[in-house]
């Protein structure tokens, strides 16, 4: 801990109306901070139950328990705004919004790209969105890599940002992608493996013990014989970890086409970016309550490539 870092406690048997909350609530109100802040908080081992560290957002509290928190108490700039950043709105209302995000387009400031990016060009098109969520990224529930194209929700208020914060933290909301990768699948598995900061590289991820629980579903679409061996597949998600699909393909030997970080790069297929696609959405609206599917078509270099495939 640093001299930025506080520890604050509460006694779950002192407050009987929270026996039953979920800890990454009880982590929001004792810290202030966002539920999606309060979750990644929570993984990363600040939050500790009766001396002993855990990592479950959803766990339910009984009482008598005591709760610790170590919180970073610094405050984040707001981040700019950037009017002239183009993105598609697929789905607006008063709660949310449902972006298709361009290949090259950051989600939120990081990672040495402070401009340009969907949040800022967010915060300018809805500037009511500025205290929702993350000051450093205000309305972002979940990102896509930069490279990755397709379809993310937004939320436009700080109800609707807890509640899909929860959905996604209950591993409710349905995001499928489709992807091209290299040689035959099988028809489909599942791989469920760990993912953390690579410990020789810390620009990747891979594979390791230490790393965060990581799940993802995939199946055979289309196979390919020329110019290569390759598949088209659909990958779902159970978790959201950083590069998971890109980490998981590339580790059962099936890097995506494209992917330069992960092994995916063919002379034969001149991409300059992984080929991966977040075609279909589905969540429950915070407001509503309401059943909402979205779903969008593979953008044009990919269609491409495809085409060139037989």
């Amino acid at each position: 801990l640093d001299r930025h870092d506080v520890r604050e406690d509460v006694l779950v048997g002192d407050h009987h109306a929270l026996e039953g909350d979920r800890l990454d609530w009880l982590v929001a109100l004792i810290t202030g901070l966002s539920r999606s802040q309060c979750v990644g908080l929570i993984a990363d081992g600040h939050v500790q139950i009766g001396g002993r560290v855990v990592t479950k957002a959803a766990l339910r509290l009984t009482a008598g328990q005591s709760v610790s928190v170590s919180v970073d108490t610094t405050v984040p700039e707001p981040p700019s705004t950037e009017p002239a950043v183009e993105f598609l709105v697929v789905h607006e209302d008063e709660s949310v919004l449902v972006i298709n995000k361009p290949a090259g387009l950051v989600v939120h400031p990081g990672n040495g790209q402070e401009s340009g990016t969907l949040s800022q060009a967010l915060a300018a098109r809805y500037p009511d969105m500025a205290d929702v969520g993350d000051p450093e990224r205000p309305g972002i529930v979940h990102r896509l890599d930069k490279s990755t194209t397709g379809l993310l929700v937004v939320a436009r208020t700080q109800d609707a940002f807890d509640d899909l914060v929860g959905q996604l933290a209950e591993r409710s909301v349905h995001r499928e992608y489709s992807a091209l990768v290299i040689g035959h699948t099988k028809p489909g598995g599942v791989i469920d493996a760990p993912i953390g900061r690579s410990q020789r590289e810390p620009t990747k991820m891979a594979l390791s013990p230490r790393g965060r629980e990581a799940i993802t579903h995939y199946s055979l679409d289309q196979a390919f014989s020329l110019p290569e061996e390759l598949s088209l597949v659909s990958c779902r998600l159970e978790t959201g970890r950083t590069h998971q699909i890109r980490v998981h393909m590339s580790a059962i030997g099936h890097a995506v086409v494209g992917d330069d970080r992960y092994g995916g790069l063919r002379r034969d297929i001149p991409i300059d970016r992984p080929l991966l696609h977040a075609r279909s959405l589905g969540f429950v609206h915070p407001t509503t309550g309401d059943d909402m599917q979205f779903a969008c078509d593979l953008p044009t270099d990919f269609q491409a490539v495809l085409a060139s495939l037989s």
